[in-house]
């Protein structure tokens, strides 16, 4: 699996050789992240925290509540640990700081260590200075305690000339069933099929910035299998729900990821398949994703139109009644420039909208059996969700938003406000 890097100097993206020469401005670090985010979980690294020179504290802490991001960089207490866990990151990548003590203060399954290596030896001090400690023997001593690694080979990192496979295998036998991402020196989606048959991830950052390699190429590195050179690919959409099943080929991998379509490979036409160029129900692409065989793909969209369904349903298995269907009606009803309804009435009168969700919110609190309990949350869901189509919001974003609560380490008591 590919993790795309996004390194922060002074509000930028930006690529270093080895931590010290400066290759390339990557551009603003919020459209880098959502070029990126379709490969799934992005790593982010404040350069200027981790070289003492300053913060990217306000960009980062944005980032992280855009997409899956991985934060590292200047993390060297207990407190600014626990704090970027509590503002959404996925998980945190700790440098010198990583001891025993220090990780088994935290989950131990969203603290990554980073394991800088040159030639095999443990280095420190922005990789200027040399420990002494090999890295299988930190690694060793580190994977009681911590849910992953990311060993870089300092000596590769940036030059684009490849990396020291053997290293990596030893290192993922001293981890012993924790898993390492790798850094430094790759280059190619050979590299990343590569590695990942070896179950290790791939950090990459300046390869995806030169263009040397292509994201959807690097996403679709670890696939095998598959059918005359096509993937089966499950389309969802961005609740989860399966709308059908398509094929994706190579070619058709690497355009969708470009260019951030539903776009496939119809077998009944031979040719690259672009959903909605023709019905108007076009889907915008946000993650791809392989399973765990490396054998299939699974595409989050979001569906425009009628559906994903060349019949005109929302998918290719029938429409049945969902609060997604639920959400389309308060769209539609939202949308619409005359006519009058419940829903359109609620939509243009606030003040309204706010009495009904007090009023159905106290009978839910007051109901008391299961059949009232059910029948007044109908109730308090239709409000929400009117309230929420009101403001340009969708269930998906309520669910991202207690994917982040769900992600804090610090917790307050539950209490009733006065």
């Amino acid at each position: 699996m590919i993790v795309p890097s996004i390194d922060i100097m002074g509000g930028r993206a930006v690529q270093l050789r080895q931590g010290r020469e400066f290759m390339l401005d990557g551009g603003d670090p919020l459209e880098r992240l959502e070029e990126f985010s379709v490969a799934g979980e992005v790593a982010v690294v404040d350069l200027d925290a981790a070289l003492g020179l300053g913060s990217n504290d306000g960009l980062i802490r944005d980032m992280v509540r855009r997409a899956a991001c991985r934060v590292g960089g200047g993390i060297r207490d207990i407190d600014s640990a626990r704090s970027w866990l509590d503002a959404g990151a996925t998980r945190i990548v700790v440098g010198t700081a990583a001891t025993p003590a220090f990780c088994r203060a935290l989950p131990r399954d969203r603290v990554i260590a980073a394991v800088d290596s040159m030639r095999g030896q443990v280095v420190v001090e922005g990789w200027r200075t040399a420990t002494g400690q090999g890295v299988l023997e930190l690694v060793r001593e580190l994977a009681p305690w911590v849910g992953g690694f990311l060993l870089t080979q300092v000596e590769h990192e940036g030059a684009m000339r490849g990396f020291d496979l053997k290293l990596i295998r030893a290192a993922v036998g001293a981890a012993e069933g924790v898993r390492i991402t790798a850094a430094g020196g790759i280059t190619s989606a050979a590299e990343i099929a590569a590695l990942d048959a070896a179950d290790v991830d791939a950090q990459v950052g300046m390869a995806l910035y030169t263009g040397a390699l292509a994201l959807g190429d690097a996403v679709g590195a670890p696939l095998r299998g598959g059918i005359d050179g096509l993937w089966p690919t499950i389309v969802a959409d961005d609740s989860g729900r399966a709308l059908g099943l398509a094929w994706s080929s190579a070619a058709s991998l690497r355009r969708a990821v470009s260019e951030r379509r539903g776009i496939y490979w119809s077998r009944s036409r031979g040719a690259i398949w672009v959903k909605g160029e023709s019905s108007g129900a076009t889907q915008r692409l946000l993650a791809v994703e392989t399973d765990c065989d490396r054998d299939a793909l699974r595409f989050v969209v979001r569906q425009e139109g009628s559906g994903f369904c060349h019949r005109g349903t929302r998918t290719c298995f029938g429409d049945r009644f969902d609060l997604s269907v639920l959400e389309r009606v308060i769209g539609e009803r939202r949308d619409q420039a005359l006519g009058a309804s419940v829903t359109r009435s609620l939509l243009t009168d606030p003040d309204l909208l706010g009495a009904k969700l007090r009023e159905e919110a106290a009978e839910l609190a007051l109901a008391r059996t299961r059949a009232e309990i059910i029948h007044e949350s109908a109730d308090v869901l239709y409000f929400v969700m009117t309230a929420l189509a009101g403001a340009g919001a969708t269930l998906a974003d309520v669910e991202a938003e207690l994917g982040h609560r769900r992600r804090r380490v610090s917790r307050r008591p539950m209490e009733a406000k006065t």
